[in-house]
């Protein structure tokens, strides 16, 4: 999975670095409000797509004496940050750049011409980005609903990649209707009002990440499935009287640390429980290859009023 996140991401930022480009020229010739937070949302986005990078670059570090569990979480670290930056830079310009507009209106080159080119190719290039980023993601979601996915997901960088990118399509939209109405009517309030909606559409998008992202910082268990999974591989074995508490946190995407609490039989010799847990430690890494770090511990089961 995590080749195809690096692929997705890679793909997002060429075409968000050349897209954020020729946005600016065009905003520059042109003096629109709405292209200007196009390219400044280009751009932010092609930064995001550098953080999301060095976040799976450093969560591939191994573990060390002062990290004894790995640095899976950098990514989820590096993911809020993308969801904040988003907010901050991409949603907080856009918006003052859309009032600012309507304050004190600009009328331009009147070249629209430039603005139609440019954002029919960032629309064919973003177009491109975001299914190759919606196709991943289909990928990995399997049988379950997209938002369901998203909210169960445990790798952030397909689908920050994916709101990114489904963001710049709306944005793109709204650009051109703001671009096309000011040319038409001559009004060049359409331009400064598109300008703050690509604002609050980037907003909306940064906050749901942010939700989601966050959940996964501070720590999110496994998947129902393979807690079922992990709990069924320690009922099978005979000596096992009892599953009493199966914890699971996601480390990282790939990375689950598993403690389990088992009540043994009655009479088992200590040999035996320890040959047992080594049977369940291995067969849990066979079959769930995520379950890197597994702790069993013999408990006797408590009964509570």
């Amino acid at each position: 999975m995590a080749g195809s996140s690096k692929k997705v991401i890679i793909a997002a930022l060429i075409g968000n670095g050349l897209i954020a480009i020729t946005k600016f020229i065009a905003a520059g010739i042109t003096s629109s409000s709405a292209m200007l937070s196009e390219g400044i949302h280009s751009l932010v986005d092609t930064g995001n797509q550098v953080l999301l990078l060095f976040g799976l670059k450093q969560s591939a570090k191994p573990a060390d004496a002062e990290h004894p569990f790995g640095h899976g979480r950098e990514v989820y670290f590096w993911s809020f940050i993308v969801a904040i930056l988003i907010f901050a830079i991409g949603a907080g310009i856009s918006i003052y750049e859309g009032i600012q507009h309507l304050l004190h209106p600009k009328g331009g080159s009147g070249n629209f011409m430039v603005n139609y080119v440019v954002l029919g190719l960032a629309m064919v290039f973003e177009g491109a980005a975001w299914y190759y980023a919606w196709k991943e993601f289909r990928k990995h979601k399997g049988e379950k609903g997209y938002l369901k996915a998203v909210h169960e997901g445990k790798d952030p960088t397909l689908f920050v990649v994916l709101f990114e990118d489904s963001a710049a399509m709306a944005g793109l939209i709204v650009a051109f209707f703001g671009v096309l109405l000011t040319d038409i009517t001559g009004i060049h309030y359409f331009d400064g009002g598109a300008s703050v909606l690509i604002g609050v559409i980037l907003a909306i998008t940064a906050a749901w990440l942010a939700y989601e992202t966050k959940g996964l910082l501070i720590g999110e268990s496994a998947s129902k499935d393979d807690i079922a999974g992990i709990k069924q591989i320690a009922a099978n074995h005979e000596e096992v009287k009892h599953v009493n508490e199966a914890l699971t946190m996601h480390m990282g995407p790939q990375d689950i640390l598993v403690n389990l609490s088992l009540d043994f039989a009655d009479g088992i010799t200590a040999d035996r429980v320890e040959q047992v847990i080594a049977d369940i430690d291995r067969e849990i890494k066979d079959q769930i290859p995520a379950a890197r770090r597994v702790f069993i511990e013999a408990e006797a089961r408590r009964r509570r009023g």
